[in-house]
């Protein structure tokens, strides 16, 4: 059972609602990434189409049975490859949504379930929520978890990934300078959030940021990957790269039984909690989960 796992962070500029010009950088990245030995490529939120959002974003929408999508699935042979895009959903509905493709295949999706509404975010006009923390198998070994930027301002996300299995954590995020306002710094907000869940729940991050300008917002990059411990193994600065590096099964193991977190959860009690709140709320038993 393979126990070492290389991943790697693209760390890219992106061209607003340019999706060929991005295939091209992505499809340029894969292939650096498949020539450094990685098994795990991760590009940031939304990196086909760029953030900056408006009335016409809809138009950048694709299925994920769409032609761009089967590109970057063929050419992620044995390396698994993690992309962002717009996804047009059933029923015409439109996601902040994350897949992950390999050797032709589809492997997982993820849409964005925390839609900020924030400083200078507005993503709940322009999106769909997504309704599921699912996780999914990475190799013989590793399982994984993706949550969208926002999505890990929310522990409770991070919380059932871990209690869904995952050993490993994916962010891909689009953090410009000035995203949230007042005193807040992103990226020392992002340092301590990643580290801090690496090392609570012995699970590695890989987080992804872009780099750049876009609508007069500055990404900030410091695309980083932390082991299990809640150490930082690499980390980029403010320009594009490719970050690389070597994680180990056996460090999980070692950092989950010397600091149980997922084993002491009190998952029960936690689904109890939610009845009873549910209860006294009046929310509809058919919408809790």
């Amino acid at each position: 059972m393979p126990e070492k796992l290389v991943v790697g962070a693209a760390q890219i500029p992106t061209v607003p609602e340019d999706i060929e010009a991005n295939l091209e950088t992505h499809l340029d990245h894969i292939a650096q990434a498949r020539s450094r030995g990685c098994d795990l490529v991760v590009f940031p939120e939304l990196s086909l189409t760029g953030y900056t959002l408006s009335d016409e974003s809809f138009r950048l929408a694709r299925s994920r049975h769409s032609k761009v999508v089967r590109q970057l699935a063929e050419v992620s042979e044995g390396i698994t490859t993690q992309f962002g895009f717009i996804e047009e959903g059933p029923a015409a509905q439109f996601y902040n949504a994350t897949l992950a493709v390999r050797d032709g295949e589809i492997r997982h999706l993820h849409r964005k379930v925390n839609l900020p509404s924030y400083g200078n975010l507005d993503e709940n006009k322009h999106f769909a929520t997504g309704r599921f923390m699912e996780t999914a198998q990475l190799d013989e070994t590793w399982r994984y978890a993706i949550v969208i930027c926002a999505d890990a301002w929310n522990p409770a996300l991070v919380h059932l990934a871990a209690m869904n299995g995952a050993s490993l954590l994916s962010i891909p995020i689009s953090s410009s300078v000035d995203a949230v306002g007042g005193e807040f710094s992103n990226p020392k907000g992002w340092d301590l959030a990643i580290r801090f869940y690496a090392m609570m729940y012995g699970m590695p991050v890989v987080m992804t940021n872009r780099v750049g300008t876009e609508g007069g917002h500055r990404f900030w990059g410091g695309s980083a990957i932390i082991d299990a411990h809640g150490h930082i193994l690499e980390q980029a600065g403010d320009e594009p790269t490719l970050v690389v590096a070597e994680l180990d099964y056996n460090q999980v193991r070692e950092a989950r039984f010397h600091l149980p977190t997922v084993r002491d959860s009190n998952f029960s009690l936690i689904q109890r909690e939610v009845n009873r709140l549910s209860n006294i709320l009046g929310v509809p038993e058919s919408v809790r989960d």
